[in-house]
């Protein structure tokens, strides 16, 4: 979800985009713990993953998520101290999920061959459907991910294995503490709460409060999902909520709760506002929730207070390649080669 290149701005434009840039970054310096940027490449004209990697160091960005392998980013993450969110792809979640020996050939290709790269997640598949072509592979994909990382004597660097879910999968989210998994999500979902549950790994969620806003403007006002609202706009039991991320997120904690998942924690492995292509799609309300967010991940939820959430920005680049237009407009940079890369806020 994210957009490559740029509309032609004015100079006050340019200035404005400079200045949010600085805002931004001088908060990213600060939170390096916490905020973290995924990097998606469905785009023209990306810089190189050995720019990218400066990019984050040069930003103090601390950790990244890639959706599948790359062998030049692994390269250039070696002896970095950036952090590593390895997704394995939806299509090859059948050829794990059927041979230990191919999920273990995977785990030595890709990770233990990057022995000086710190990977912190393997991310096994991402927001499979129960009724989807991958959902019978999901479960055993992750145990024999496990098992390799262990076969591979990796299990010292506590490499954590976990699957990206999204709001879909819950079917009531208001209030908060109502919220519960559909069922048809639960069957799918109840051996892997249990997995993790053994492993103590953390639940990763993607997390959109832009679309529950284009999909529901009439009950949910804009200020709530920006962060911007000056009280509290539901009220559910002693908890007040001034914002949907937070609400969102106890929703998530409620129906694990349910789904005997309560011991874990939530990372949320994205989220993020599109600056076009969409209704609501300004740089704006782009630029309002992603700041606003930074300072509220800091802190924990109503049902969770002890901070700080671990949350991953979706995305570095906008990405054309992508469709339809709302996915591609999803960049916090753009880089201009005139005469060298400049970054600035999307």
């Amino acid at each position: 979800m994210a957009k490559s290149g740029h509309a032609d701005k004015s100079p006050s434009m340019i200035s404005t985009i400079m200045l949010v840039l600085g805002l931004l970054m001088a908060t990213l310096g600060t939170t390096v713990a916490t905020i973290d940027v995924c990097y998606g490449m469905l785009g023209d004209n990306l810089p190189s993953p050995g720019e990218v990697i400066n990019m984050y160091k040069q930003n103090n960005i601390g950790r990244m998520r890639i959706y599948g392998q790359n062998y030049d980013a692994f390269q250039a993450l070696r002896a970095t101290n950036i952090e590593l969110m390895l997704g394995v792809p939806n299509e090859e979640l059948q050829s794990i999920a059927s041979s230990q020996d191919y999920a273990n050939k995977w785990i030595r290709n890709n990770v233990q061959n990057y022995g000086n790269v710190k990977f912190r997640y393997i991310a096994v598949g991402n927001e499979i459907e129960p009724n989807g072509p991958y959902a019978q592979f999901l479960y055993p994909a992750m145990e024999h991910i496990q098992t390799a990382i262990y076969n591979a004597n990796l299990g010292y660097k506590n490499i954590k294995v976990s699957t990206p879910i999204y709001q879909a999968t819950l079917a009531e989210s208001y209030p908060p503490s109502k919220g519960s998994f559909t069922s048809e999500y639960r069957s799918f979902l109840d051996p892997i709460i249990g997995f993790l549950v053994n492993h103590k790994y953390p639940l990763l969620v993607n997390m959109y409060p832009y679309y529950s806003y284009i999909e529901n403007t009439k009950d949910i006002r804009l200020e709530y999902d920006l962060f911007t609202s000056p009280s509290v706009v539901v009220q559910d039991g002693e908890h007040g909520y001034q914002n949907i991320f937070y609400a969102i997120l106890d929703a998530f904690y409620s129906a694990l709760e349910k789904a005997n998942g309560g011991s874990l924690d939530i990372v949320v492995s994205e989220t993020s506002w599109p600056s076009n292509g969409g209704q609501a799609t300004y740089f704006e309300y782009a630029s309002l929730y992603n700041k606003n967010l930074i300072k509220h991940v800091q802190g924990g939820t109503q049902k969770r207070p002890n901070g700080p959430i671990e949350t991953y920005m979706f995305a570095l680049f906008n990405e054309n390649k992508k469709t339809p237009d709302y996915e591609k407009y999803w960049g916090l940079f753009y880089l201009n080669k005139q005469p060298k890369y400049q970054i600035k806020f999307s």
